[in-house]
């Protein structure tokens, strides 16, 4: 069963697609169900690709397919199309192609990652305006970088990690680890004899090691945003 609001959204989506070939843009989602952020939006549309009713394709921000309807979708459009019409000559003009449009969605800001705190207890200070293509399916959130132990992996300090948000990681990701429940760091993780190895990206770092115990991963990272000044 979907919710009201997720109902809503893949009606709307469907009947753009029907109508234009092209897929509404965040904002005209938002607008349409009279949301107050595109951030819910976002939530709607990762439920829905989760459970398997759309599938958005990659590297561009507009382009959602129907892959499938709920029941009463599917009786409404058969309604529309009681019987099937004789086929039409082929048309020489092609149906235009879902494009890749400017959508920015906001996600929670929680603070800098080597700032010495937990994330939980930076939740809700601030949201950062991120551009849609750049997040997959899922919960995200932000956090700063401070500090320079993730060069050589191409995350520099003032960089914006994007992060999605998971308990669960494999070896070589880059995760975001909540050490003794009072720091969080954003390396890679690694399971080595039994202990937890955190991995720098730069040679003047040497790994760190910890109890299972004393790891909690909060997050794997998304992608990067970076202002120059």
């Amino acid at each position: 069963m979907l919710t009201r609001k997720q109902h809503e959204l893949l009606s709307f989506i469907q009947t753009r697609l029907d109508d234009s070939g092209i897929s509404p843009s965040f904002e005209e989602m938002k607008e349409a169900l009279d949301l107050k952020s595109k951030s819910g939006v976002h939530r709607l549309i990762s439920a829905l690709e989760e459970r398997g009713f759309i599938h958005r394709l990659p590297n561009r921000a507009r382009a959602l397919e129907v892959i499938r309807e709920p029941e009463s979708l599917a009786t409404k459009a058969a309604a529309r199309n009681p019987a099937p019409r004789p086929a039409a000559p082929a048309s020489t003009t092609p149906r235009p192609a879902p494009v890749a449009a400017n959508d920015v969605i906001e996600i929670p800001l929680h603070g800098r990652i080597a700032a010495g705190a937990p994330i939980e207890a930076l939740e809700g200070s601030a949201m950062l305006p991120v551009p849609a293509a750049l997040l997959g399916s899922g919960e995200h959130y932000a956090l700063e970088v401070s500090g320079d132990s993730m060069v050589d992996a191409g995350i520099l300090d003032g960089d914006y990690a994007l992060v999605r948000r998971t308990n669960t990681a494999r070896d070589g990701e880059i995760v975001v680890a909540l050490v003794r429940g009072e720091e969080a760091t954003l390396k890679y993780l690694h399971h080595e004899k039994g202990r937890i190895r955190l991995d720098p990206a730069n040679a003047a770092y040497n790994p760190q090691f910890y109890a299972p115990d004393e790891v909690e991963v909060q997050g794997k990272l998304a992608g990067l945003l970076r202002r120059y000044h």
